[in-house]
């Protein structure tokens, strides 16, 4: 590895003291309101704005752009809807400089011609666009209406990991054709394995790079190797990175900022507010939530499988009887 000393800025996508290129996009308050369907109170999303915002973030993603007509927002929290006033009311007015912030848009559970202003009248500055292969259609007419409202767009292509190669690749073709700024591989079912990691992101690059493009990667934690695979990422030439404050998110949960962080050696990005979120804010939180590694998300990972079966199995009145697990997944495979 060469020294701080050196031009940081060497070969994009090189292994360097630091890579400047790198992008991290912190989605704390989104992928962790999977867990209690976006209910978090004002004082915990402000804690981890703040914190990400101190720790020299890029991107804070705040939740989604739900539609309110198939989501009752008596149901869900706010952080499902991210309406203006809410968003407003934790960060202010739009500032120079600082985090820009983020929602994530899923392919037609958006009503987003309505719900998604013009930029110049929202503190939103980014919009992800997350979709299915058979939903692509509808993602690209979202990133355009996005686009031409002024936002930074960027697409999340999901469950890649059951999708044949040539599908994948025709699908970056279309989106490099349309206005993104990067497009993300993502790991829904945190069942991919570093070599895959690997191939993928040079596949998504390919097609990316001749288009301007930046390639990303969000990994989830269902067999312990979201960090080890956002590692193995940023090897392969990415340079935008997701990631949660103490790994929360869905099941098993993202790759913890905090990790990554250190890992980069970018001195843009700073740990200890980070760490200080983590001890006031998700070391108390962990005691009433449930995220992190379990063998139910382990097994469903093994298997390709969507974690929802593993979610309902650790809700459930048997959350460790693992092995009545495997066997009704197994028996679910035959």
């Amino acid at each position: 590895m060469q020294s701080k000393s050196t031009d940081a800025s060497a070969t994009k996508g090189g292994w360097v003291a630091y890579r400047p290129d790198i992008r991290i996009l912190d989605c704390t308050i989104r992928d962790g309101g999977l867990i209690n369907d976006h209910q978090f109170d004002d004082a915990f999303v402000s804690s981890v704005y703040r914190a990400c915002a101190a720790a020299g973030v890029d991107y804070v993603e705040f939740g989604y752009k739900a539609s309110k007509k198939i989501y009752a927002p008596s149901q869900s929290g706010k952080w499902k809807f991210c309406d203006e006033d809410d968003l407003r009311r934790i960060i202010g007015a739009k500032k120079p400089g600082g985090p820009k912030i983020t929602v994530m848009a899923d392919a037609t559970r958006t009503d987003y011609r309505e719900d998604i202003l013009p930029a110049d009248r929202s503190v939103i500055g980014c919009v992800r666009v997350a979709c299915y292969i058979n939903q692509i259609p509808v993602a690209i007419d979202m990133i355009k209406d996005a686009t031409d409202k002024g936002y930074e767009t960027m697409a999340q292509l999901m469950a890649v990991s059951v999708v044949q190669e040539h599908a994948v690749q025709d699908a970056l073709e279309i989106f490099a054709k349309s206005p993104v700024s990067a497009v993300y591989l993502v790991d829904s079912f945190g069942a991919l394995y570093s070599e895959q990691v690997n191939a993928l992101i040079k596949l998504y690059k390919q097609v990316m790079d001749g288009a301007g493009k930046e390639v990303g990667f969000h990994g989830h934690n269902n067999m312990q190797l979201a960090f080890a695979n956002t590692i193995e990422a940023v090897v392969a030439g990415a340079n935008r990175f997701d990631a949660t404050i103490s790994g929360i998110g869905r099941g098993a949960g993202n790759c913890p900022l905090e990790l990554l962080i250190g890992f980069l050696h970018n001195p843009k990005f700073q740990i200890r507010p980070v760490l200080e979120c983590c001890r006031d804010v998700f070391a108390p939180l962990s005691k009433t939530m449930d995220w992190g590694y379990s063998i139910p998300y382990a097994i469903t990972a093994q298997l390709n499988r969507h974690p929802r079966a593993a979610i309902e199995m650790r809700a459930g009145p048997t959350p460790d009887d693992y092995v009545k697990f495997y066997d009704a997944m197994m028996q679910e495979e035959s």
